[in-house]
């Protein structure tokens, strides 16, 4: 039996992983080794590491490194202190592999603890560009600290082995959150209607606005913008889902708080998790704000997203998606777009470049085979890409 180390700290990425957790659990040959870390054991976030135990998954670890503050400096000690407890971790439950997801900074120190350990790293969804965002860095970073890598698709696939890793190493099975779509039991309408507070028959939007850590300075300009804008829809409902733990997520956070508060026509969760999260999107009319929802899962619903700013800026897009800068006149022309005929039909017949098949079943496929054929060579070769450099 193979143990295998699963990092959650977010309720984005659980949500993401949970067929794969699930997968490895149900597995005679695994040895699932859950590790809980991050917003998960925070209140401020919605304490969702709650979500984790209803579903009835074993925790092996419960890792608490998030500090009550959302500065640079506070995210920096974060990664400090998850570099000396992850340390411990990978020595008390020694795996035979770790299985990271994105581009969260608490990886970089989780996975230079697994490196040091001498653990094999799987990395799903690397490869992908982020232009606006710090989340860049860390992922590339993590991809050349990754031994397997699963990106979401073939481009995504070629721009690993760009960074020099050996294609044999290298697989595209598709995105994994839209096989989540693909298999979850989502809520009816009318329960959906339960959960959010209102008629579901009125049209609405889901808003999730993240901040952009290239552009700190200007993300309280931009969330009042964005506020702005959907002031001039009052027929229209919207659900926030609110921010996630970068730095400056407690301003964001606040300004939305004090809109819904004055606004009958909005509602605002800490985190709906992922089954009502997805629930939402199916029934919305549009998906609004920065988040990788509108790029990734809403195409899978045929429903237009309106991507404001730089934040998903360089991530392969479907034609159902508006971008727009992140100015009030603009996020507003954006939302009336989607919201005519045309574009609702165009949306509706679109083509998600990350659909593909059974994803979840691939990725523990070739770890299997990876782990009980022996194949794993720590000692890895630069992979050179022949191709010529214009000055």
């Amino acid at each position: 039996m193979k143990k295998i180390c699963v990092i959650t700290s977010t309720r984005a990425e659980y949500g993401l992983l949970k067929n794969l957790i699930r997968k490895i659990d149900d597995d005679a040959e695994l040895d699932l080794c859950l590790v809980v870390t991050g917003t998960h054991l925070s209140s401020e976030f919605g304490m969702t590491i709650h979500e984790i135990e209803e579903d009835g998954f074993p925790i092996a670890e419960r890792i608490d490194i998030l500090l009550s503050s959302d500065t640079m400096a506070a995210i920096s000690k974060t990664m400090g202190l998850a570099l000396i407890l992850f340390s411990d971790v990978f020595q008390r439950q020694n795996p035979d592999m770790l299985i990271v997801l994105g581009d969260r900074y608490e990886l970089i120190p989780i996975c230079s603890c697994a490196m040091n350990a001498q653990v094999p790293i799987s990395h799903i969804s690397g490869g992908e560009t982020t232009e606006g965002v710090i989340d860049e860095c860390v992922r590339h970073c993590i991809t050349k600290m990754s031994y397997l890598h699963f990106p979401a698709c073939e481009l995504y696939r070629k721009r690993i082995i760009q960074l020099g890793e050996t294609p044999n190493r290298v697989f595209n099975f598709g995105d994994i959150g839209v096989e989540v779509i693909r298999t979850i039991d989502l809520y009816e309408k009318k329960e959906m209607e339960e959960i959010v507070g209102f008629s579901l028959e009125r049209r609405y939007g889901c808003i999730t606005f993240h901040p952009i850590t290239l552009e700190s300075e200007l993300l309280e300009k931009q969330i009042n913008e964005l506020l702005i804008a959907i002031t001039e829809f009052p027929k229209m409902h919207f659900i926030f889902t609110k921010s996630n733990s970068d730095a400056n997520s407690r301003m964001i956070n606040k300004k939305i708080d004090e809109y819904v508060a004055k606004h009958k026509n909005c509602v605002a969760f800490k985190s709906l998790g992922i089954r009502r999260y997805l629930s939402c999107v199916k029934y919305a009319d549009v998906i609004i704000g920065n988040s990788s929802s509108g790029i990734v899962e809403a195409p899978s619903f045929g429903i237009p997203s309106v991507n404001i700013g730089d934040r998903q800026k360089g991530r392969l897009q479907a034609s159902s998606v508006i971008n727009c800068r992140p100015e009030a006149n603009d996020i507003i022309n954006a939302i009336d777009l989607s919201q005519t005929e045309s574009f609702r039909i165009r949306a509706k017949n679109t083509i998600n470049p990350y659909a593909s098949g059974n994803t979840v079943e691939c990725i523990i496929n070739v770890i299997k085979d990876h782990l009980f054929e022996d194949k794993i060579d720590l000692k890895k070769k630069f992979y050179d890409v022949n191709f010529e450099v214009k000055e």
